[in-house]
Order: structure tokens, then C-alpha cells, then sequence
């Protein structure tokens, strides 16, 4: 499983509409409209390019591919690099697919979404109740490209989520790119492109049947190997 596992689910929000803000923002204003914003969002899909760091080992990878979610908890991951696997919730199950391997991972999707993570996917309307926000730089609030960088602390900090940090776009309103700590420093970095709200996607895709021939392995929660 690629590093991080739990962390793409993690990285789920960064997919959902940011209001658009200026540098100047008030943070309570930021996230009044991020929450605003989200109320509205039904369904979602994006590219996606993620890097996974293992700061213990000094070893990148990085993957590709395409990401769909609605709420409240349906969500599909495709992976095409560096190896084909598909991450599915029907909002009752999350499959993990690996064909490569000809497994696939089941659990039951709220316990492996438990956490800070599952508020998102339940509104970011909890936003606060979950983390502690602040701009990451509050006297230069934008990166270089002009997105407002936001640094939110897990107030129950979990092994998977240590810190997460996201830019967003002021102009088209949306998140392009969050970073995902863990607890040993490790980092799952994903950058979204050809980012669709609201699309109108279908309950079917979010439907996942194992392939004849497929080991079927239970697990308690979604794992988050290294």
C-alpha cells in the first residue's frame, strides 16, 4: 500500500472549495467561508500528483491519478503510478484494490475515517471543533503563487495526523495543495489540477465488487503502512 494510506483520505479536503480571500483576510473570515463554502459542495473530482516522504528513510515516491468524492462519505481513488490501485467507500465500506497483488483490503468506512479526518467528511462545519487554525506565516499569508497557506493542528493529534497544512487558490476559490504529517515527520504532499464541483457523479461509482479470483482481507480500520 502506497505510504500514507490513511493520509489520501486525510487529503480528501483539500479537494473541497476555498472561498476566494485576500492576503489581508481575517482568519475567522477564512474559515466562516471555507465552512460556507462546503455547506454547498455536494460532489467533487480531480487530478491528482501525490509525494510520499519517509523522512527515517530519505525515500520519495510519488503517484498519479483521479480522485472522486460526495458527501457525505463516498469517495474513489484511482491510482494509475507507480501502481494501479483503487481506494473505494460506499459510505458503509472502504475497498482497498490492488490488482497487482490480487487483494483487496475491506473495512468498515466510518472506523477507518474516524478522527479529524471524518469531521471533514461530515462538514467542515466542525471545522474548529476538530483543530486549532492559523495562517502558517500570518505576516505573509500567501505562498508565491498567491495562495493563502493554512496551518491546522489536530487538537487529538492521531499517528497518521500529526499537522496539515493546505494553499488555496484566492482566485478560483479552491484548494491545490496540502501537506500531510504524521507523528515521525513523515509527509504525504498532494497537488490537485482540473479540479470539477459539483459534477452530478453518479451513486454507481462509488460501487465496488471484487474481482473473481480476489483475496478478500478484513481489516479494523484502514491501515497506514509506511
Amino acid at each position: 500500500m502506497h505510504h500514507g494510506a490513511r493520509g489520501l483520505i486525510l487529503s480528501l479536503l483539500v479537494g473541497l472549495a476555498l472561498p476566494a480571500a485576500g492576503a489581508a483576510a481575517d482568519l475567522d473570515a477564512v474559515v466562516a467561508r471555507l465552512e460556507a463554502t462546503y455547506a454547498q459542495l455536494r460532489d467533487l473530482k480531480a487530478e491528482f500528483r501525490q509525494v510520499s516522504h519517509n523522512k527515517g528513510l530519505g525515500q520519495t515516491i510519488e503517484a498519479e491519478g483521479t480522485l472522486f468524492l460526495k458527501k457525505p462519505d463516498k469517495l474513489r481513488w484511482e491510482f494509475r503510478t507507480p501502481t494501479r490501485q483503487e481506494i473505494v467507500s460506499d459510505g458503509e465500506r472502504l475497498w482497498i484494490h490492488t490488482p497487482d497483488l490480487q487483494q483487496v483490503n475491506v473495512a468498515e468506512t466510518r472506523r477507518a475515517l474516524a478522527g479529524p479526518a471524518g469531521s471533514f467528511l461530515a462538514g467542515l462545519g466542525r471545522l474548529r471543533e476538530s483543530f486549532s487554525v492559523r495562517f502558517l506565516n500570518p505576516a505573509q499569508r500567501t505562498d508565491e503563487a498567491g495562495r493563502i497557506l493554512l496551518d491546522l493542528a489536530p487538537k487529538q493529534p492521531e499517528p497518521s495526523l500529526a499537522r496539515l497544512i493546505v494553499a488555496a487558490d484566492p482566485e478560483t476559490g479552491l484548494v491545490r495543495k496540502a501537506v500531510v504529517y504524521d507523528q515521525f515527520g513523515n509527509t504525504v504532499t498532494l497537488t490537485f489540477t482540473r479540479v470539477s464541483v459539483n459534477p452530478g457523479l453518479p451513486d454507481a461509482l462509488f460501487a465496488f465488487t471484487p474481482p473473481p479470483g480476489t483475496a478478500v482481507v478484513p481489516v479494523p480500520s484502514l491501515p497506514g503502512a509506511q
